[in-house]
């Protein structure tokens, strides 16, 4: 047999049995469809690692935000603290210097308080407001009624929100 007889005899073969190339077509494309299953759920594997990664990560971060927050002004405290340390360590001082020191400390810690966004409540004069204030007694005056007369101790905000409200006394009207 010749080269073109082995061809027509093949080509004959694969025209006399019809089902044996359905059945490797058929084999071929249940091979492509696994292959293709095979990369499919390789890409979900590698997608839900990478998101489990994201998460972990997300959590360490903000782990570390909550640890760490404080920092810039804990450091500016510092300052403050080391010239109440310098104060202290001053043997032959008088009272004004010592005031002096107390005042110049004192505009240092609202230095640190105004950059970091801590404001102090002012209150003396003003109306009595319950999310600001907190009244300590009520006082009979000829002042108008809920006007703070006296601060006992000043509240702050922290960026507009109350961290510690001022006490305060407040005017009541006179029983007549």
């Amino acid at each position: 047999m010749n080269a073109e007889d082995k061809e027509n005899s093949s080509i004959d073969d694969s025209n006399n049995n019809p089902d044996q190339s359905i059945s490797s077509t058929s084999e071929d494309q249940i091979k492509l469809l696994e292959e293709k299953l095979a990369e499919a759920q390789a890409q979900v594997l590698y997608v839900k690692a990478e998101g489990e990664n994201i998460r972990k990560r997300s959590f360490e971060d903000i782990d570390k935000a909550r640890k760490f927050a404080l920092e810039k002004f804990s450091g500016e405290l510092l300052s403050v603290k080391d010239s109440l340390d310098a104060a202290l360590a001053v043997e032959n001082a008088n009272v004004d210097s010592y005031k002096n020191g107390v005042e110049l400390t004192q505009k240092q810690l609202i230095n640190v308080f105004e950059k970091f966004g801590i404001h102090e409540i002012k209150a003396l004069g003003e109306k009595f407001d319950p999310n600001q204030h907190q009244a300590i007694s009520m006082v009979e005056s000829e002042e108008e009624p809920n006007k703070i007369l006296t601060v006992l101790q000043k509240g702050y905000l922290l960026n507009e929100r109350v961290i510690r409200p001022a006490l305060v006394t407040v005017s009541k009207s006179k029983n007549i």
